[in-house]
């Protein structure tokens, strides 16, 4: 069985990224999120297990001292995490699996894996991605600052992405992610595994 492909997401908060990941993956049965452990508080309507793995920090720094973090960072003062043996359980049974991390995460993950793949979403400005955090409803003015504030930090690592996709109409940036995937999938690299018996048939003299 050919091995799953590893993609990772990057987007300020705000962006779409969760909305995007989760329209993917709701239409693609190869394709898996990983889901984060982290240590922020659990918001109203999520679901443990679902959206994160909401851990108190004294089990995420247990974790973290055995080792069982692909990749860890700090996130406004709270933990996030991505567990190592889910990653690898699900490509080595050849689910395409997407990674929904910050920049910091994004840059381990790729020092340990070259060959992922990496989708950078931007937003079609500052004044939008204000509105879509106001908006939402969950932070107070101080913590959406703060979310601005560290969303241009985060946007001035977008060259280190393979690929980039401005989420202004949420279909057509779905769109252009589909054909990220299905892009990367086609590559002579993936295609040469995923096709070893018919070129060495195409090939045999």
């Amino acid at each position: 069985m050919p091995r799953g492909t590893l993609f990772i997401v990057t987007a300020p908060s705000g962006a779409g990224k969760t909305s995007l990941v989760k329209a993917l993956v709701d239409h693609d049965q190869q394709l898996s999120v990983s889901i984060s452990h982290t240590t922020r508080a659990q918001r109203p309507g999520e679901i443990d297990g679902i959206n994160y793995h909401f851990v108190s920090k004294e089990k995420y720094v247990d974790m973290l001292g055995k080792g069982d973090f692909l990749e860890s960072a700090d996130v406004y003062g709270n933990h996030y995490g991505t567990s190592e043996a889910q990653v690898k359980l699900l490509l080595d049974s050849g689910i395409n699996v997407i990674l929904e991390i910050d920049w910091q995460g994004a840059s381990q993950v790729r020092n340990l894996h070259p060959e992922a793949c990496s989708i950078f979403i931007l937003p079609p400005s500052l004044d939008s991605l204000k509105a879509r955090l106001t908006g939402r409803g969950q932070d107070d003015v101080e913590t959406i600052n703060r979310r601005m504030d560290q969303a241009v930090a985060e946007i001035s690592h977008v060259a280190e992405a393979d690929f980039i996709v401005v989420n202004d109409d949420f279909n057509t940036a779905l769109e252009d992610i589909r054909a990220v995937i299905r892009s990367r999938q086609l590559t002579v690299g993936s295609q040469r595994l995923n096709l070893s018996q018919l070129l060495d048939t195409l090939t045999q003299s």
